[in-house]
């Protein structure tokens, strides 16, 4: 494999573990972002991102001379002897107004640099971007010499270094079949299926993948609400589903709602792209709002398990993060459940393997506990929010001991009811009839 000159310009999950992976399969990168103070960290061999695998790769990378760190797009693309070959954006694309994707980042870093690159650099959309971003992207340089080819990531957060190394396929869309061809070949040592197409679809396919599983999650969840009113049991249903392969196994699990921070950003993208060409998405719409419907949903589980109004109730959380294996609190579906809660005046405590203290400004009105000893005492009743698997390894007799009444309501059907049941714990599930 020919060992190629890239430039990775932003430092979170994605563009972290695509710099360090591709470092890792032999490529020279370098790393920019505009956090001065994480680059410095970095150098040192510091990941502030839970992500398993990732500090190791980073430390190997720098070690072989194949990673490093600067500060600034420009940095990044003007290293002195070192012409840069391939340009990859990994920059944030937050939900702007009307649900669209702010793609201010993206400008920006191409306006700065767009002089700079050599003749022949291939610039990389590799963040969520709207479809048409990759010719819009091409306008804003304005140049022949430079590709701009589309070529998204499917990274799960708390196994991106996984996904990155052993992935489903590699998508890679430009106008441009040298260019696109020349960005497939940085995956070559993977040995996984590349579809080579347009930079539109190449786009769309982000979209079209997570709106799918996002309506699949809502879909679990609406079925666990029918599943308990007809007296079925969810997962039995879901089992016998997942066996067949036009389903699957995976994202069949009911929960307090689907969040992160792409699912949500997705959707509603997804629904302002469709509208602005007149085309109705109404299986995404009411996919949007089941979520809202499954969360409120908890509430009520909530409410019936401490036999009235929550008002002045003291209330366990267990789990604040979007999912387990990660620390990322974006659009939590555990903290959306949590504002509901405390809109009816429950007085939170919560848990969480990632976060022994509160982070200021969004688990606000939540009293973080680093001991989940300490979240059981005095409560109506304990949630589970997030699917933590140590949290069934929990000494729910000591748990039952300290609350002030012992009733779980398992959002994410963690937990088994019969060792709930023995701990004495009256126990709550979601869909189990």
């Amino acid at each position: 494999m020919f060992a190629r000159r890239i430039a990775v310009v932003g430092a979170g999950y994605v563009g972290l573990t695509t710099a360090a992976c591709l470092a890792s399969l032999g490529h020279h990168v370098v790393c920019a972002d505009i956090d001065a103070d994480k680059i410095a960290r970095l150098r040192r061999g510091e990941v502030g991102i839970l992500e398993p695998g990732l500090p190791e790769l980073v430390t190997e990378g720098v070690a072989a001379g194949r990673l490093s760190f600067v500060v600034g797009a420009t940095a990044a693309v003007t290293r002195p002897g070192l012409p840069v070959e391939i340009l990859v954006l990994c920059l944030p694309t937050p939900m702007g107004e009307g649900g669209a994707a702010d793609l201010r980042a993206v400008r920006a870093v191409v306006d700065e640099v767009g002089a700079l690159l050599p003749a022949g650099c291939v610039v990389v959309n590799k963040s969520t971007v709207p479809v048409g971003t990759a010719a819009t992207t091409a306008g804003l340089l304005g140049r022949a010499d430079v590709a701009v080819v589309s070529n998204p990531e499917f990274l799960r957060e708390g196994s991106a270094v996984h996904d990155f190394l052993h992935p489903d396929r590699i998508v890679v869309g430009s106008a441009s079949q040298g260019a696109a061809e020349r960005v497939a070949a940085l995956y070559a040592r993977l040995g996984a299926p590349v579809l080579l197409t347009d930079a539109a679809s190449a786009e769309m396919v982000k979209y079209a993948a997570n709106c799918f599983l996002a309506m699949k999650l809502s879909y679990v969840n609406a079925l666990a609400g029918l599943c308990e009113r007809l007296g079925a049991d969810v997962l039995e249903v879901t089992e016998g589903m997942g066996h067949d392969r036009r389903i699957g196994q995976t994202f069949l699990s009911p929960g307090p709602g689907w969040g992160g921070s792409c699912f949500p950003k997705d959707t509603r993208a997804l629904l302002q792209i469709a509208e602005s060409v007149g085309v109705d998405m109404e299986l995404v719409a009411a996919s949007l709002r089941q979520n809202d419907t499954t969360r409120e949903l908890v509430v009520t589980k909530v409410r019936a398990a401490v036999g009235g109004p929550l008002a002045g109730r003291r209330i366990g959380l267990l789990g604040l993060t979007f999912k387990a294996g990660t620390d990322d609190l974006r659009d939590s579906p555990a903290l959306a459940v949590a504002a509901l809660l405390r809109a009816e005046g429950a007085e939170l405590v919560g848990y969480d393997p990632a976060h022994p203290a509160a982070v200021p400004g969004v688990t606000d009105g939540i009293e973080v506990v680093d001991d989940p000893i300490d979240v059981a005492k005095g409560v109506a009743a304990l949630v589970v929010l997030t699917d933590w698997p140590q949290f069934r390894a929990l000494d729910w007799a000591a748990l039952a001991g300290v609350a002030d009444a012992a009733a779980v309501v398992d959002a994410r059907n963690l937990l088994d009811p019969d060792v709930l049941r023995r701990a004495g714990f009256r126990w709550t599930g979601l869909g189990r009839g």
